[in-house]
């Protein structure tokens, strides 16, 4: 998520006729929000490094883990889909999860041409030890949250992604 630099927001606040009271207090959300993702970058960086894993094992361990405790089944082309990648890809990085002993594949239960993919215990519990305490003290920080500024949190995290959304892809 890139956000604009304090010209290019001046520049959009002025251009709107915004007050500058206005223009620092959302320069300073942006601001909080970059150095928010900036954390979490470094610390998704650190955790694939201690798995061993790429950026796509890991978002696919996690997809698979959810899948799994909503009992959905799960194939190649569903995770395909879910990462933006070609099936041929796919094929490599579940091989390359089936090797490393975190993904198994197993035979459709009702259509022979098909797999399924499912984590194996191995890697829910080498996911759960390493993001548990992480977790832990995310869900620390925003337990105690007053149910009024929760509400105006999950609106403006909305607010922010219907913006980013909404981004041409050129």
């Amino acid at each position: 998520m890139v956000f604009p630099t304090e010209t290019e927001a001046d520049r959009i606040a002025g251009d709107a006729g915004d007050s500058r009271e206005k223009r620092e207090r959302a320069i300073a959300v942006l601001d909080a929000l970059r150095l928010y993702r900036a954390a979490e970058s470094a610390m998704r960086r650190r955790t694939r490094e201690s798995m061993s894993m790429t950026e796509n094992d890991l978002l696919l361990l996690r997809y698979l883990l959810r899948a799994q405790s909503q009992e959905r089944p799960v194939t190649p082309g569903d995770l395909a889909r879910y990462l933006g990648v070609s099936t041929a890809s796919m094929t490599a990085i579940v091989d390359r999860l089936e090797a490393s002993g975190h993904v198994r594949r197993e035979p459709h239960p009702s259509d022979r041409r098909r797999l399924l993919v499912h984590t194996t215990e191995h890697a829910d519990a080498q996911v759960r030890a390493t993001l548990h305490q992480m977790h832990e003290r995310m869900f620390a920080a925003v337990a105690d949250m007053p149910p009024e500024n929760t509400e105006i949190v999950l609106r403006f995290l909305a607010r922010v992604q219907d913006a980013v959304d909404a981004v041409d892809a050129e």
